[in-house]
Formats: C-alpha cells, sequence, structure tokens
C-alpha cells in the first residue's frame, strides 16, 4: 500500500506535512491524498455524470468526436487512444482550458482552443468547469508544500502557472473485455502532478515500484491518488521521479470510471530547475534517458508528444503529421 497524506494537516503542521509529501514523491512517485477539501457532494455529482455521458448512445457521445477537434479535445471511442503503439481499451472525453484557437498556431500552440460538450447532457460543463478549478486549486498547494519540502522558495513554480495555465482532465470508462489486458499501456504522465479520482470499487490501477514489479493501487474512500509527472523529474534533476504506471482492462461484465486531471503550466513555459540542498542532491537519480521517450522542459512540447503519439488520427487528419513521422520525430 501505497502512503496516505493528510492535506488538512498542513495547516497544523506544515513541515511534517511537507517532509511526508517528500519522501512519498521521491520514494515511490504516488501516494494517496485525503484532507483535500474538495466537497463529497461534488465527488459523487461528477461520478455520476461521467456514468451518464458513458450511457448515452453511440450517435450523441459521437458529437464530441476528438476527430473534429485540432485541439486534441472531445470524445475518443473504445479503441480510439494509443499506448506505446498499441491500442488502450478504453473510451473518454479530453477536457482543457476553455480558450479561443490561434489563427495559424503551429505546433504545440495547436493545443489551445474550445472544448466540446454534449447537447444531451448539458449539465456536464458547468459541474466539471467547478471541478476542475476545485481540484487544480489543490494540486497548485501541494506545489507550494513540494517547493519548501526541497529548499525552495514556495512560489518558485507561480510564474509557470500564472498565466494560462494548460491542464488536461479526462473523464474515463474501461469497459469489461476479455480480448485484451491493455486498459492504458505503461506510461509516464507528461505534466507536473496528476490527481486522479478513482470511482469505489474499480480495480485495475498499477505502478511499476521496480523494473518489471507492478504494485496494485486500489481506491482509498474520499481520497485521490496522486503521483508525479515528468516535469517534476526534470525539475528535481531526478530526486522526484515520475513513475510508469498502467492501467489493465476490467474483466467482462465490470467496468470502470476514472477522472485524472494532470496539473500543467501554461504551454511556453519552462519548468524551474530546483538547486537542491546537499543532502537531498546526494540522493537524486538523475532524469532518466530514454530515447523512446524524450523529456522537454518546455510543458508544450512535452504534451505536444504525447497527444500526437496518443491520438494519431487527430495528429494526421488536421495537422499533416504522419504515423512515420510521429515514430521519428516524437
Amino acid at each position: 500500500m501505497f502512503p496516505t497524506l493528510d492535506l488538512s494537516t498542513a495547516d497544523i503542521n506544515p513541515d511534517a506535512f511537507r517532509a511526508e509529501l517528500r519522501d512519498a514523491a521521491h520514494r515511490h512517485g504516488f501516494f494517496y491524498l485525503t484532507g483535500h477539501g474538495i466537497p463529497p457532494e461534488l465527488v459523487v455529482e461528477v461520478l455520476t455524470l461521467a456514468r451518464r455521458f458513458f450511457a448515452l448512445p453511440d450517435e450523441a457521445k459521437s458529437e464530441i468526436s476528438m476527430l473534429n477537434s485540432p485541439h486534441f479535445r472531445g470524445y475518443s471511442r473504445i479503441g480510439g487512444e494509443l499506448t506505446n503503439g498499441l491500442v488502450d481499451w478504453r473510451e473518454q472525453i479530453d477536457i482543457g482550458p476553455q480558450r479561443p484557437a490561434i489563427p495559424n498556431a503551429e505546433g504545440y500552440w495547436n493545443l489551445q482552443g474550445p472544448n466540446q460538450w454534449p447537447s444531451a447532457l448539458p449539465e456536464l460543463q458547468p459541474v466539471f468547469e467547478r471541478w476542475i478549478t476545485a481540484v487544480s486549486g489543490v494540486g497548485l498547494r501541494l506545489l507550494g508544500h513540494w517547493a519548501v519540502s526541497l529548499g525552495a522558495p514556495a512560489d518558485v513554480f507561480d510564474a509557470a502557472f500564472a498565466h494560462a495555465p494548460a491542464d488536461l482532465t479526462k473523464v474515463v470508462r474501461y469497459p469489461g473485455t476479455a480480448d485484451t489486458e491493455q486498459g492504458v499501456g505503461a506510461h509516464k504522465d507528461s505534466g507536473v502532478l496528476t490527481l486522479l479520482l478513482l470511482e469505489p470499487g474499480s480495480a485495475g490501477l498499477q505502478v511499476e515500484t521496480t523494473p518489471g514489479q507492478w504494485a496494485d493501487v486500489p481506491p482509498v474512500d474520499g481520497a485521490f491518488v496522486v503521483n508525479t509527472g515528468e516535469l517534476l523529474e526534470v525539475a528535481t534533476g531526478g530526486y522526484l521521479r515520475a513513475t510508469r504506471h498502467r492501467v489493465i482492462a476490467p474483466a467482462p461484465g465490470t467496468d470502470r470510471i476514472s477522472i485524472p486531471l494532470f496539473l500543467s503550466p501554461a504551454l511556453d513555459a519552462t519548468v524551474p530547475i530546483i538547486e537542491l540542498p546537499p543532502e537531498l542532491a546526494a540522493e537524486s537519480r538523475g532524469v532518466e534517458l530514454d530515447p523512446n521517450n524524450p523529456i522537454f522542459n518546455t510543458y508544450g512540447q512535452n504534451a505536444w508528444k504525447s497527444r500526437v503519439r496518443a491520438h494519431p488520427d487527430v495528429a494526421q487528419r488536421h495537422h499533416g503529421i504522419t504515423p512515420t513521422a510521429v515514430a521519428s520525430a516524437y
């Protein structure tokens, strides 16, 4: 079992909370977070709306197909996303900040644009916009505590998030199947950190604790699952390491709902490099070098890499990026 941290204790004994936070992220890269202040009724509301969306007829869901969006927003059917070149067995909605598209955008600036919302479920938009505001606020609090725990000013990350942060939220359903084990293939998250809401009773999330060894991460009542992303690995020289994780597809006759928020700075933000105290720097492992997964310190480059790899059909339709180009350049 991964450690459980209570964010409400940060107001009472911030030094103790920060030490626990730093240790959990350094040792595991994953932990549970309680005491976050998100109202339980809002948690129930977003999970209920997610269920209602996925119960809609296919034509109602396809109204907001990601294939319509050059910004990689909207609905992806089952099998509509790839990890490591293999099909993920899930359907989902991708939601980002609601901003106008940039005319004649190039590269990662194409990720800015409007969301798509289903006309058959108009209440989805206001509830999820409230949810995203609340959860991203929790993430920013964690970043401030992390910064201090690493010997940096509490506001060291603030500039990267001050203007047009590019958070990404997914609303995901994993249907049961006997045809594949891959709900989502093994990967690291490309942003700063991820806060994940798991539906009670769900199973399938696994974390690679040592190479080739996987540990289950079951839901804990009232808790988020939090994991560090690639940009925190860059910011700390590998003292905090983004940890590979995957989702095993549910058994036939069952399914699973999860709602991750990937806390991310502005597209053109460069993550600040923290000069660690000597005792922490001595334990830094360095940024992991993987020729198949380059890590960029500008968030937009990292996100663009992930999006064009995951959705090659959108990349080709709207941006002329062929699957061959994705494999060689990203």
